[in-house]
């Protein structure tokens, strides 16, 4: 009898307990709705991961990002095939390749960097790329995009390299600087923050022609050297996430441009490039957030050149029309009739109160709540 007790007691206990706890419960469908998604983005250092240090710095009220800053594209591209990485930052002809390897896994979102080549000399012969006949020149990046685009802006400009230009090569950069230092040669070729770092320490050194002008003046459009690539899948299943990312990388290009000294600070403080030197150098470096059909145009006409001179360069064939991300803008979410939300509101994806709640400076006709940073179509 008094066992009978004790195991209805007991029982009785237990029930409160489960109701206590079910009580305490707080979490809704609508909480879990509200959770940040995890975003792995990798960036390399150098002018193609500059423009991301605010967004390395602020990260998301929206995402949960999860950088990897990578010294040099083969570092990530294992990684970036295996499906790892969402979103990168990477030179396009990399992404092109990548397209390729992953049969059609990888689209491009933006480009991110315009031409950081420079030619520099220590007098002032050099005019123009027609100037540069009876040259000796030292470069570096054999095999590479930067020779097949001065090649390329060479042939347009009559001169046939080998005959009345002579380019030397070195194993990198840094030999090229020095090169130049020791008085070996007096006409350069160098990237940024390469050719910052010459004319510091070296200031009989300055810029002669500016690569990515030439590109254009040849009505090639911008010359699309680095681009934002994400993996096709994560597009798809997380267009609220992309969208989120865009803007706030815009909004990190943005910062750097207008705010040279607090962005070289922080490009220090995340190893990227030491601040000295960044703060004069991001004039120079092209850091741009072009999306649509203007980077495809960008891409295509960069991506003709690597091809006649090695198909190689961007996996061998010219991306297919999906590689590009260019109806983008169209996935973005559309607001519709809700309960209003608070400020405190970590996100709502269909947010009724936009009109009231705008941020200026979006691009493509859109506009962002400041409280939960859904977006809508103008």
């Amino acid at each position: 009898m008094k066992k009978s007790k004790l195991f209805f007691i007991l029982t009785i206990l237990c029930a409160m307990l489960f109701l206590v706890s079910c009580s305490n419960d707080t979490t809704t469908p609508s909480d879990n709705s509200s959770e940040k998604i995890e975003v792995s983005v990798a960036t390399l250092k150098g002018p193609t991961g500059m423009g991301m240090v605010q967004l390395m710095e602020n990260n998301s009220k929206v995402n949960d990002y999860q950088f990897t800053l990578a010294t040099a594209p083969d570092d990530i591209i294992g990684e970036v095939i295996a499906g790892n990485i969402d979103i990168a930052a990477v030179p396009t002809n990399l992404a092109a390749t990548l397209y390729q390897r992953t049969q059609g896994s990888i689209e491009i979102a933006a480009v991110n960097t315009l031409g950081v080549l420079y030619i520099l000399e220590n007098s002032d012969s050099i005019q123009g790329m027609g100037d540069l006949a009876g040259k000796q020149i030292l470069s570096a990046g054999q095999g590479t995009t930067a020779e097949y685009v001065i090649n390329y802006l060479l042939t347009q400009n009559g001169l046939a390299l080998g005959e009345n230009v002579v380019i030397d090569y070195a194993s990198e950069h840094a030999e090229v600087a020095t090169q130049a230092q020791a008085g070996n040669y007096d006409v350069v070729i160098l990237p940024e923050p390469y050719a910052t770092s010459l004319m510091t320490q070296d200031n009989a050194f300055h810029i002669a022609i500016d690569v990515t002008e030439e590109w254009e003046t040849l009505g090639n459009g911008a010359l699309a050297m680095g681009g934002v690539i994400v993996q096709k899948s994560f597009a798809e299943e997380h267009p609220e996430a992309l969208a989120a990312f865009m803007e706030e990388y815009q909004d990190s290009v943005d910062f750097v441009n207008e705010n040279p000294t607090e962005a070289a600070t922080l490009m220090e403080t995340y190893d990227i490039i030491k601040a000295d030197v960044a703060e004069k150098a991001i004039p120079n470096c092209n850091i741009v957030c072009i999306t649509g059909e203007e980077a495809k145009t960008a891409l295509e006409s960069f991506y003709q050149v690597l091809l006649e001179a090695n198909p190689q360069s961007i996996g061998g064939a010219m991306p297919g029309d999906d590689f590009y991300l260019t109806n983008f803008e169209l996935n973005w979410p559309l607001v519709k009739e809700i309960t209003p939300h608070e400020k405190s509101t970590p996100l709502v994806p269909d947010c009724p109160t936009l009109d009231s709640h705008m941020v200026d400076g979006l691009s493509a006709g859109r506009t962002r709540c400041s409280f939960c940073f859904a977006y809508r179509h103008l």
